[in-house]
């Protein structure tokens, strides 16, 4: 279907610029002088610019970091898979807890400090605007933090303690001092706190809003959106004294009624189920612009031909799934989770005969489906970069388990007579098609996240924070291959690239390396 967003609009009127900009110089996006008066047009291709940078993570500076599969490639649910250990040799490393400051997911840094660039200068062009009515110009502010919030989060995430900026470095070196990840999350959540001002995000957009005065909307931020990424950051630090707070805003969403379960759990994948009822935010990806000579442009995912079974025979008894390089093999364990019945096992995972594909390195015949490669979804172009999945950043179940974990597993008081039951109840009753209640334990409240959202890239990080990481250990071995590897605290966080390491040498600004590489 043809996609209307805001992004694509603003984006052709600022043409596609580099981004491959160095982490720590003011963005080449920059459209007024820095404290100059800046009208909306100026403030609205700040904030596309930043924007863009989603599209960018499935391939980028000539690197392949889909952030859902560098996430889920830790966890306990999928393979690296690909041609061999060596091919794409570093996310072997990432998936076994051995990634070195010389070969680790580096381009994932890159896109993340480029975004934070291009948000900084969307910031600083809110605060310097001139004749942009309030509504309006409030609803850029939220947007604006959002996405800086969440770039950083992601970095927070990955990395822990990192260099940040919240304005152009103007002056040789070009460069900032690290933060502990403790501090960086007191940066982060600043950032949150803005966008979640009330009043100044609707809780949901629509393409055609009946608000006169805000331009197309679909793909862009919602106060809903805003919650949800309080809620990631919030639970990722395990930061209590705002779990009453998180706990009420996922029952401001559910109390909304702006957002329900979608009926059929496969369907949501396809290109016809984008932006349905229950998603919260998604990545707008257009199948058109990305090209294998330059990583830093285009509206296209790679991701699709990345993790899609090679050599997959055409008529398959899937349907419209095509072939593709055969990263990510899905791991038995993953399939035999759900029970008869479920509809989001079929949804997650493809299961393909032996003879309707090549098989590839740690082959298990089991596959990511919800991302998988589609027939029609990149016709022109590069194909293999310039798939039109939409990536989908928060989507109403992950509300509603948020919602039964606060409640089940942290302690808190339900809000408005919402239960935790109900919640796990709805999961399951879209699941199985029928009601299929279990009790609302710990136990099964874990288990539920994971089956609702394997393949993605929440895995990793539920088991990090919950501290059940002895999960993560692996042990494998079959007549094929076997892995094995082992969990280490100082694992949460990857290392620092050491080309980082090396620009800072010597100076004021020197970075530390994380501990245990």
């Amino acid at each position: 279907m043809k996609k209307y967003i805001f992004i694509l609009i603003a984006a052709v009127l600022i043409g596609l610029t580099s981004c491959g900009e160095d982490f720590l110089t003011s963005s080449s996006t920059e459209k007024q002088e820095v404290g100059a008066p800046a009208f909306e047009g100026a403030i609205l291709a700040n904030l596309a610019s930043a924007y863009q940078i989603l599209l960018f993570d499935s391939y980028a500076a000539q690197n392949y970091n889909s952030i859902p599969l560098m996430s889920d490639l830790r966890s306990d649910d999928i393979f690296k898979g690909g041609g061999d250990a060596g091919d794409q040799h570093q996310l072997y490393l990432l998936s076994l807890f051995t990634s070195t400051p010389q070969e680790s997911i580096d381009g994932l840094w890159q896109i993340f400090y480029s975004g934070l660039a291009r948000s900084n200068n969307a910031i600083t062009a809110c605060e310097n605007a001139v004749e942009v009515k309030d509504k309006k110009l409030n609803q850029y502010k939220a947007e604006a933090h959002f996405l800086r919030a969440y770039f950083t989060h992601l970095l927070w995430k990955f990395w822990g303690n990192v260099p940040y900026y919240e304005a152009p470095l103007t002056e040789s070196p070009y460069m900032t001092k690290q933060t502990s990840a403790n501090d960086l999350y007191t940066q982060i959540m600043e950032d949150i706190d803005i966008a979640c001002t009330e009043g100044w995000l609707p809780m949901r957009l629509e393409k055609n809003s009946e608000e006169k005065d805000i331009p197309e909307s679909i793909g862009r931020i919602n106060r809903a959106a805003a919650l949800m990424l309080k809620a990631r950051v919030v639970l990722y630090q395990k930061d209590q004294s705002r779990y009453a707070e998180v706990t009420a805003d996922m029952a401001e969403i559910i109390n909304s009624g702006e957002y329900q379960l979608v009926p059929d759990f496969a369907a949501m994948w396809e290109d016809a189920g984008e932006f349905g009822k229950e998603s919260i935010f998604e990545v707008n990806h257009l199948p058109e612009g990305k090209i294998w000579a330059n990583g830093w442009q285009g509206y296209g995912t790679n991701l699709p031909a990345f993790i899609s079974p090679n050599g997959l025979s055409a008529g398959n008894k899937l349907g419209d799934f095509k072939g593709g390089w055969g990263f990510g093999p899905v791991r038995q364990e993953a399939w035999d989770m759900y029970e008869e019945g479920d509809t989001r096992r079929e949804g997650s995972i493809n299961k393909f005969d032996a003879n309707q594909y090549t098989a590839r390195y740690q082959d298990t015949g089991l596959f990511m489906a919800k991302y998988a490669a589609r027939v029609g979804y990149n016709p022109q172009g590069d194909t293999d970069l310039n798939y039109c999945n939409n990536l989908r950043v928060f989507r109403y179940a992950e509300t509603l388990l948020n919602y039964a974990e606060m409640i089940v597993v942290h302690g808190q008081s339900s809000v408005g007579g919402i239960t935790a039951q109900q919640c796990l109840d709805q999961i399951r009753q879209r699941a199985f098609g029928k009601a299929s209640s279990i009790p609302a334990t710990t136990q099964n409240i874990k288990l539920e996240r994971r089956r609702e959202f394997m393949g993605e890239g929440m895995r990793f990080w539920d088991v990090v924070r919950w501290g059940d990481t002895n999960l993560l250990n692996t042990n494998f071995v079959s007549e094929k291959f076997s892995v094995e590897r082992t969990w280490a605290d100082t694992k949460k966080y990857l290392p620092i690239p050491q080309s980082e390491i090396d620009k800072t040498a010597g100076t004021e600004f020197e970075l530390i390396q994380n501990p245990g590489y």
